[in-house]
């Protein structure tokens, strides 16, 4: 996958900073994604674009297990976020709600806001197209991808059951 990379060079990005509690009476991802961020970035529904990458810091998606967290990324068009580490939970619900969580050693020293990325995790690796310089990441086993390629883990059963 391509896209254009958001950086955020913060740590401890909490699902409360990416979607504050007060907006968990809807499952709407659309308008998850108006609220998005608005704690750490109140610009970020609007610099966001289809097929973006967020990325950031060490432990993203900390606190508590809101499945929004991912939605409200997802209502924007973000459809990866690569960060030096992530919370287990928010890790897991990602590859359920069909956002690739990619794991990246420096991430935001080796990527800038605006840089072009591909992501190819069958071949383990995330190239800084502005840059040229290419990274390596641990790939995916083939049950997560086809998960993550089914657009989640409740297409991937439907797909399956319909077989």
């Amino acid at each position: 996958m391509k896209g254009r990379a958001i950086v955020y060079k913060k740590n401890d990005i909490d699902t409360d900073l990416i979607i504050p509690a007060k907006y968990l009476n809807t499952d709407d991802p659309k308008e998850l994604a108006e609220h998005a961020m608005e704690f750490l970035d109140v610009e970020f529904p609007k610099k966001v674009k289809e097929g973006d990458i967020l990325v950031a810091g060490r432990n993203f998606g900390c606190g508590s297990s809101r499945e929004h967290a991912i939605w409200c990324l997802t209502g924007n068009g973000v459809q990866a976020v690569i960060a030096e580490s992530f919370a287990r939970i928010f890790f897991r619900n990602g590859i359920n709600y069909g956002l690739l969580p990619v794991v990246l050693e420096g991430a935001t020293k080796k990527i800038s806001d605006g840089d072009e990325l591909e992501i190819d995790v069958k071949k383990g690796t995330v190239k800084n197209i502005t840059s040229g310089k290419e990274f390596e990441i641990k790939p995916y086993p083939e049950f997560a991808m086809k998960i993550i390629n089914a657009g989640g883990l409740m297409n991937y059963v439907k797909k399956e059951m319909n077989k």
